[in-house]
């Protein structure tokens, strides 16, 4: 049980206690008939932060298996709420490989068919992946959605209920979108719009990454070493 708490901790440090104890219970209650409580995660995280410290920095440090882009695309959900109260729902697609997002749009409404069409945009535009890795929320696991793939010639990949971090990185992308848009209010769906694209385009040419030997995601998706050639 510490362990498995532990490594919770690790893949969601931003996570609360009964967050935490949510996820161990879905995860392990039936598998193994073990469940945790509020109290005892904050008491375990508590006492051994030092063991959560060295699983975070390990993580970190963990240099991902390289794979050619459009593997695996993340596909995941983000909502926002403008200052009105009026929530909106946007759609995040991440290349795994590349790291790059490929799609962060504002649907007009939270259909299997709007999540369809996105989805055969993307397609369009950036060519054919081999796998698309989904959470288990209702209209990501449609008939429409899944029949839908399955024309395009693409196989789903659901992740465990109670593991977000199997698609960690469009959770993680979601979160960095979620903490920009947390700046300042949004007015209105279309300034929830344009906010987006201004966040993708950041995202993508502006922020060098450290498994990408520094290039931006925009240069790792197009195959660009800045680094290959002569200095300047």
């Amino acid at each position: 049980m510490l362990q498995e708490i532990i490594h919770l901790k690790a893949l969601m440090p931003e996570a609360g206690s009964r967050t935490l104890a949510h996820h161990f219970n879905r995860r392990w209650a039936r598998r193994r008939q073990m469940t945790v409580s509020k109290t005892s995660v904050v008491e375990l995280c508590g006492k051994h932060q030092y063991l959560v410290g060295e699983a975070r920095r390990k993580l970190k440090q963990r240099v991902p298996r390289p794979f050619p882009k459009n593997r695996i695309w993340g596909y995941d959900l983000l909502v926002k709420a403008h200052t009105e109260g009026q929530p909106h729902v946007a759609l995040a697609i991440l290349d795994h490989a590349s790291r790059a997002c490929l799609c962060l749009q504002r649907l007009s409404d939270k259909s299997s068919w709007t999540l369809l069409q996105e989805l055969v945009q993307a397609v369009r535009r950036y060519g054919l992946p081999h796998f698309v890795r989904t959470g288990n929320e209702a209209v990501l696991v449609s008939r429409v959605l899944r029949l839908g793939m399955r024309f395009l010639g693409i196989r789903q990949q659901r992740i465990e209920p109670g593991c977000p971090w199997q698609n960690g990185r469009v959770e993680r992308f979601i979160g960095t979108v979620k903490r920009e848009l947390a700046r300042k209010p949004v007015v209105d769906g279309n300034e929830l719009s344009t906010t987006l694209q201004e966040i993708r385009t950041w995202y993508n040419h502006a922020r060098p990454h450290d498994h990408l030997q520094g290039r931006t995601l925009a240069e790792a998706w197009a195959g660009i070493d800045v680094f290959a050639g002569p200095p300047g």
